[in-house]
């Protein structure tokens, strides 16, 4: 990051990092005088993120979400950006194989620990949970599917045989505007079936 107005501060990594100044103009409310304002200085840590397997060593705001720093510095963009409050589960990835929304997760949280998202799964739409999505031909609009697909995996991870009312359950923090929750759940079955053959 540069800038001809920033100042350097350290890293852990040791080097330099420049940051935007930026300054804003406030009224003094009883003297008219315009004053500059330095805006909050942001901080630039880096870190080794674990995901799929891979690290990527990548410099960023702490309190960046982890889905930004997936999509934007390591440039894997299977995984989406939804509502960004956590509500609709389109950025789901695993967490040390826990689903957790990625909008809203600060990326300092995850730097220690094994991420995994739709990449990870398989190079090659292999996973049977994939299998059974393009079998049941789930996706509409396709928006949603990759958080939708983490979901579904992590619950037959936990519970390989779940019942309509165990993927109610786990899935209901998904939300799928084309309304494509049947054939979500008849995917998760076909899903548990392939996974119990192999």
């Amino acid at each position: 990051m540069s800038d001809t107005t920033g100042d350097a501060i350290k890293t852990t990594a040791g080097h330099p990092i420049f940051f935007p100044v930026i300054y804003y103009r406030a009224y003094n409310l009883f003297s008219n005088l315009v004053v500059y304002t330095p805006s909050k200085l942001i901080y630039m840590a880096a870190y080794a993120l674990q995901i799929n397997g891979k690290t990527y060593n990548i410099e960023a705001d702490p309190k960046m979400p982890l889905l930004w720093a997936i999509r934007d510095l390591a440039g894997l963009t299977g995984t989406k950006y939804g509502c960004g409050i956590a509500q609709c589960g389109a950025c789901t990835v695993h967490l040390n194989g826990t689903p957790v929304r990625s909008c809203s997760l600060p990326v300092s949280a995850a730097a220690t620990q094994k991420i995994t998202t739709i990449e990870g799964l398989s190079d090659d739409n292999s996973h049977p949970v994939q299998k059974a999505w393009i079998a049941e031909q789930v996706p509409q609009c396709g928006y949603c599917q990759s958080g939708q697909i983490m979901a579904a995996t992590a619950l037959l991870k936990k519970n390989p045989k779940p019942t309509d009312k165990d993927i109610e359950v786990a899935m209901q923090g998904n939300i799928c505007r084309c309304g494509t929750y049947p054939r979500i759940r008849k995917a998760i079955h076909t899903a548990a079936e392939l996974m119990a053959k192999s």
